[in-house]
């Protein structure tokens, strides 16, 4: 399980952001990757048998690095003050669908789906909603589904519909969208509650239809 012990990292970590007090506190930090890691691989081994794209995943590969790409930033802060896990099948060039969970003080949460596919994969998700578009509707209003995950996230949504489709599509605000994702929050006693686990794998089966939907047009 995760323990306070990550969050508390994170969150000082958040007011000493410096190569110095990072160095000074390795071993926490190690402690932290260790909890997530651990997390994951339970993640992956009981979600992959019901999801089996994913059963293959290096839990080491699905963690995001703390480390930030400061290159092209204002914020030179070193590093995140958040942990980040991504499931989902195919290598990092694919692109896929899949589950996140994200762990920060105060701003913990799980959501699922594909963020900013690129053009060729946009293309392919639209045409399948505008073909599929009774399905794709089926699987956003189911019961559980909606009272979890609420609406589609509109970030980034464009205000004109997209090339090739007219503005009276039954499907255009779908179309419109350039991310396809859905999200839930957690709070931190959660987070650090012994049913977190529990709770993620009835999460990832819950958005499981949505993310396969997904990755249907794309393969």
């Amino acid at each position: 399980m995760l323990t306070k012990h990550t969050l508390q990292f994170l969150e000082e970590l958040s007011h000493n952001n410096t190569k110095s007090w990072f160095e000074q506190h390795r071993n926490r930090y190690t402690q932290a990757q260790f909890e997530i890691k651990s997390f994951i691989e339970i993640w992956l081994n009981e979600f992959g048998k019901i999801d089996e794209s994913i059963a293959h995943l290096d839990p080491k590969k699905c963690v995001f690095r703390i480390h930030r790409d400061v290159r092209f930033s204002a914020n030179k802060n070193p590093y995140k003050t958040n942990l980040g896990a991504y499931l989902y099948k195919g290598d990092k060039q694919a692109n896929y669908a899949g589950y996140y969970l994200h762990i920060e003080p105060g701003n913990c949460f799980f959501a699922a789906g594909n963020y900013m596919p690129l053009p060729e994969q946009l293309a392919k998700i639209r045409q399948e909603i505008d073909y599929n578009l009774h399905d794709f509707q089926k699987i956003l209003q189911q019961k559980q589904f909606k009272e979890i995950f609420g609406n589609i996230s509109s970030e980034n949504k464009l205000k004109r519909a997209p090339k090739g489709y007219d503005e009276d599509n039954k499907a255009i605000e779908f179309l419109k969208l350039k991310s396809f994702m859905v999200s839930t929050k957690l709070s931190d006693e959660k987070i650090c509650a012994k049913s977190i686990q529990t709770s993620i794998i009835q999460l990832s089966k819950t958005v499981k239809p949505f993310v396969d939907f997904l990755n249907n047009a794309l393969d």
